[in-house]
Formats: structure tokens, C-alpha cells, sequence
């Protein structure tokens, strides 16, 4: 089964994210950090990251940049998701590295389509 980390810091978010990629069939690890997505990308294989920009600690921002060391866009996909939204900050999520940007609250069908083509674009 394909696994997801997600990055959210929000139990609320935690829970709404972790069900809608368990309805699309795939498996969620949920860490509330930064420090800790580094810590289970270290540990584990994943297929994609879904980070929340506003983390404590390292923020969205620096952590993407710090996994592009390791992983190219192609190879982990990482999608940020965000109460602060307008077009300077999703100009600054494609630059750092980011492949998917969705303003909250999220579009939900949106929102799962996108993860869906992400991970099918690592298939071929």
C-alpha cells in the first residue's frame, strides 16, 4: 500500500487528511514537526509529503528545502497546504520545491485528484 507523511500540526487537519487519503486507499503517517518529518524520512520510504507551512519549529518552507537535499521533485512529491495564502506564498512554495500548493480551508475532490496524480506520476 502506498504511505503518505503528512506534516500537520492541527489534530483537526491531522484527522481530515489522514481519512481522505485512507479513502483513496492510501496509508498516512502523521508526524506534528518538522524536526520529525526529517526524522521519519530518514527512517521510513514514502511515497509523498504533504506539508503545512505554519509548523512549529521548522516551518514548511525550510523543511521542503532541506528534503530537496535528499529528493528530487520527482522522486518525493511534496504538496503544501496553508492558512496563509496569496500568490507571493505560492510563488515561494514552487520555488523551494513544493509540486502541489492548496490553500485552506482545502478543496477535498480538488485536493485527492491531485495526490492521485502525483502518485501515478511516479509509477510511469
Amino acid at each position: 500500500m502506498t504511505k503518505i507523511l503528512i506534516v500537520e500540526d492541527d489534530p483537526d487537519g491531522q484527522i481530515v487528511l489522514k481519512r481522505l487519503l485512507a479513502m483513496e486507499g492510501i496509508s498516512a503517517d502523521i508526524v506534528s514537526t518538522g524536526e520529525a518529518a526529517l526524522k521519519a524520512l530518514s527512517e521510513l520510504s514514502y511515497a509523498g509529503v504533504i506539508i503545512d507551512l505554519g509548523l512549529p519549529g521548522i516551518d514548511g518552507m525550510s523543511l521542503v528545502k532541506q528534503i530537496r537535499v535528499n529528493y528530487s521533485k520527482d522522486k518525493l512529491p511534496c504538496v503544501a497546504i496553508t492558512a496563509y495564502h496569496n500568490s507571493s506564498v505560492r510563488q515561494e512554495a514552487q520555488q523551494m520545491g513544493f509540486n502541489a500548493y492548496y490553500p485552506k480551508p482545502i478543496d477535498l475532490t480538488q485536493f485527492a485528484g491531485e495526490i492521485r496524480v502525483l502518485l501515478s506520476n511516479l509509477d510511469s
